[in-house]
């Protein structure tokens, strides 16, 4: 490569003939050199400020959560609110922790802790108290609170009931936005990640509005990463918002000339998620028993609605990124573009669908048909204890068939592209390409879920991460690929997974990432010295 570029693609013999002694040639000893990832959801700012919080990630048990929490309390005694993320729902009976077992920790500062899936919330009593939320509260519109036998919350909320504590929570700084900003890049870098879409900018989760962060990273030169923002599109509001998109998309452009951070999606959230039973469905859920409950889940907007929405985003040039688990949220986000289509006709926007935990037979083709691309998190497509206790129990018996049926829509030519909406999962690529390819996580049950049908080779899935991430962002014109004249956004891989058996892909790291031609990172045994 030649500064920030590269040069040629070619055999030894081939490049090291145009090598001169300015020339630093790096021996990989066996390792492989791709594209950088590029990541096409996930929530990097909140993901960084909760690395520097309570930071629960990674927690196996209960008990284990608990006792960081009550670690966190005793080391931070002048920290106001507990604030924090990161637990699992399958560690507690129902996915519904309590809050008297935070108030036995901390019975005198507010705690509240968002759960791994972002969906939910875990508060003790002292947190209630202070946002005035008890028994006479009712639950607000897209959300819920698990209750007592009197009525009195019970530790956990869901979805919009998060809103409640917004008043009463200390709001987040915008010095540590900022620092949040710049762990998540740096986290990142480490897996071998390049560019990302933030799947929620502006104000959100008690952050100040995190377009700010972004512009003084850019203006004070930090920001390496290439950035797609996606504004987000607030389901109280209608059509009227369309105008203060387009205008903040020409204030960013202009303030970013190299396009290092742009803001030409829309984020919409169609539906919930499977597990507290907020997904849009098309059957309903199931009952501990088996039984056919009166709930399948909610659509955040009226079908019609989205119609006229995606229209008239799709007509002002913007890429619309959809939230769709759900089977039915699916169809009507379906519906919706092709809706856009038949007003607009086709377009260059690179509309996307984000999760797609359910989808109904009859759709699986719309997406090629539709030309939109199928943003797949990979790393959830396994047996494990939140989908096999939390999810599949209450879902339809031919739900397991259906779920994450990438391999499906592979075959019928989906454009598929990948993100790992962290932090609500590992940002690791490298850990969900493997459970893409097995279907199966090393750790966990082998059967693989859904099928060997759903499975994908090693190199589809590194496509998605690298080049099909590069378009869905926009980017495809000079990274994404390994190409003369395209940017050196670099990872070296070791060892060469296509050298690996497919159960031990997990094995393969990162041992070091390139930007623009210039090493980010490197790994303490990296062997490209």
């Amino acid at each position: 490569m030649t500064g920030e570029r590269i040069s040629a693609i070619g055999s030894d013999i081939e490049i090291l003939a145009l090598a001169d002694e300015n020339t630093e040639v790096v021996n990989l000893d066996g390792a492989l050199v791709i594209p950088s990832f590029q990541d096409a959801h996930n929530h990097p700012v909140s993901a960084g400020i909760e690395l520097l919080q309570c930071d629960l990630t990674n927690t196996e048990t209960a008990e284990e959560s608990l006792g960081r929490v009550a670690a966190y309390a005793a080391s931070h005694p002048d920290v106001e609110w507990i604030l924090g993320a990161g637990w699992s729902m399958d560690q507690f009976p129902g996915g519904t922790p309590t809050r008297q077992a935070l108030d036995v920790i901390v019975p005198d500062r507010p705690v509240l802790l968002t759960n791994r899936d972002h969906h939910g919330m875990w508060a003790n009593t002292r947190a209630f108290e202070l946002a005035g939320i008890d028994a006479t509260t009712p639950d607000p519109d897209g959300g819920r609170l698990e209750r007592e036998s009197d009525g009195y919350p019970a530790g956990t909320v869901h979805e919009y009931a998060m809103d409640l504590f917004e008043e009463a929570r200390p709001p987040i700084s915008a010095e540590l936005a900022y620092a949040g900003l710049l762990r998540a890049q740096e986290e990142m870098f480490r897996l071998g990640v390049t560019g990302w879409q933030d799947a929620h900018i502006g104000e959100l989760f008690g952050s100040p509005d995190t377009v700010e962060s972004y512009r003084r990273a850019v203006e004070e030169g930090t920001l390496r990463m290439q950035v797609v923002g996606a504004q987000w599109w607030e389901k109280s509001q209608g059509i009227e918002q369309v105008q203060a998109f387009i205008e903040l998309r020409a204030q960013v452009a202009d303030e970013s000339p190299n396009a290092q951070f742009v803001v030409n999606t829309i984020k919409i959230m169609v539906d919930g998620v499977a597990e507290n039973f907020t997904a849009a469905m098309n059957a309903p859920y199931l009952d501990e028993h088996g039984h056919r409950t009166d709930n399948s889940g909610f659509s955040y907007m009226d079908p019609e609605l989205l119609k006229t929405y995606v229209t008239a985003l799709d007509a002002a040039g913007f890429q619309v990124h959809f939230h769709a688990l759900g089977d039915r949220a699916v169809q009507e986000t379906l519906d919706a573009v092709e809706a856009a289509r038949e007003a607009n006709g086709p377009s260059a926007n690179r509309h996307h669908l984000a999760h797609l935990q359910l989808v109904a037979d009859a759709d699986m083709h719309r997406f090629a048909e539709l030309d939109v691309a199928a943003n797949m998190q990979m790393l959830w497509a396994c047996h494990e204890p939140q989908m096999d206790d939390l999810a599949l129990p209450f879902m339809p018996s031919d739900a397991e068939s259906r779920t994450f049926p990438f391999g499906e829509l592979h075959t019928l030519g989906t454009r598929l592209v990948a993100g790992s909406d962290w932090p609500v999962s590992s940002a690791d690529p490298i850990a969900a390409i493997h459970i893409a390819v097995n279907r199966a996580s090393p750790h966990g049950p082998q059967e693989p879920l859904g099928g060997d049908v759903q499975k994908l080779d090693l190199a589809t899935a590194l496509t998605a991460y690298t080049a099909g991430s590069a378009y869905a962002n926009h980017r495809d014109h000079d990274t994404g690929a390994l190409a003369a004249g395209y940017l050196a956004n670099l990872v070296v891989l070791h060892p060469n997974p296509f050298e690996l058996a497919p159960t031990d892909i997990h094995t393969t790291t990162v041992q070091s990432t390139w930007v623009r031609g210039e090493q980010v990172y490197a790994a303490a045994s990296a062997r490209t010295h």
